[in-house]
């Protein structure tokens, strides 16, 4: 009951302006899940005029090196706030749930949160961790995802949050999802629901932005690095040829990566650099702005 009361607190301090017919509601189980699968995506979806607003559910207290549970919350989730800000966002909501641990929490109480969040902002679009994805290793994915795509669902029918209706909030259905895939590429006859349709979207121009953004984690990207050397080390790698991961070296590493997976998810779909989404809509036509293909679901990827 406290976690609802101040989930309502906190869409009172929204601004008014969130209810625009141009708001994008981003769903993510961690600071960096959203920002890997769609951050040139909804850069492009800024500049086009549109309002963003993240909604993370982990508290990230547990992806550093060297820090205890509280101060790696606390730089995960500043880090997070300024490279969403950088990318764009315009509000980002943390719910505040334990990472790592959200198997254990009432998926009615998120889902009720993400409805709260749905039928204030009323957003067109809403982008979601696809829980169909095969064999995530991070199991938060799926909760997030599982949740997400309920409340997408759900959020339109009158006898669901009869109590947001009795404050001034009800049933709204966004006419748009996306589903995205956190860290790899789709691999064929994949994610999303029956329905969905694969479409691809050109980040060429927002890469750098991107990347920017994903070296501002800092302190996660810290964790990656000290993960890297381990599995370098368990490969039998001598300790001397190991990488000293340095701040530099970190942000090279992060680069790297995130460039190496736009590069591959671009060469499926014709790209230099791309991102790609399962997506259901209410309409024929495909969405604006470089979501160039469209492929039915099950088809050639």
């Amino acid at each position: 009951m406290l976690r609802r009361s101040l989930l309502l607190f906190a869409l009172a301090s929204l601004p008014l302006a969130a209810q625009s017919a141009g708001r994008i509601l981003v769903v993510t189980a961690d600071g960096a899940d959203w920002m890997v699968g769609a951050g040139g995506t909804l850069a492009q979806y800024v500049l086009d005029g549109y309002a963003v607003t993240v909604a993370q559910f982990g508290n990230d207290e547990k992806e550093s090196a060297g820090l205890n549970q509280p101060e790696t919350r606390w730089a995960n989730v500043q880090e997070a706030k300024a490279a969403a800000e950088y990318l764009g966002v315009e509000d980002w909501v943390l719910l505040d749930f334990k990472s790592g641990e959200l198997g254990y929490v009432s998926s009615t109480e998120m889902r009720k949160q993400l409805f709260g969040l749905i039928r204030y902002l009323r957003p067109a679009k809403i982008f979601i961790p696809d829980p169909y994805v095969h064999y995530h290793p991070d199991w938060d994915v799926w909760f997030v995802g599982n949740m997400a795509e309920e409340a997408w669902g759900y959020s339109g029918g009158s006898t669901f949050g009869p109590e947001l209706r009795r404050i001034g909030l009800p049933p709204y259905s966004v006419p748009e999802v996306y589903y995205y895939s956190v860290g790899r590429p789709y691999q064929p006859r994949e994610g999303g629901e029956a329905p969905a349709k694969m479409v691809s979207s050109d980040i060429g121009f927002h890469m750098e932005a991107k990347l920017r953004a994903l070296a501002m984690l800092r302190a996660r990207n810290q964790e990656m690095a000290r993960t890297t050397r381990l599995r370098l080390e368990r490969a039998g790698r001598p300790v001397e040829a190991l990488p000293a991961f340095d701040e530099t070296a970190i942000q090279s590493l992060v680069k790297a990566w995130g460039r190496e997976l736009a590069a591959t998810i671009g060469a499926k779909h014709g790209f230099e650099y791309g991102e790609e989404f399962n997506y259901v809509g209410g309409r024929d036509e495909i969405p604006p702005h470089a979501l160039e293909r469209a492929v039915k679901k099950g088809g050639d990827r």
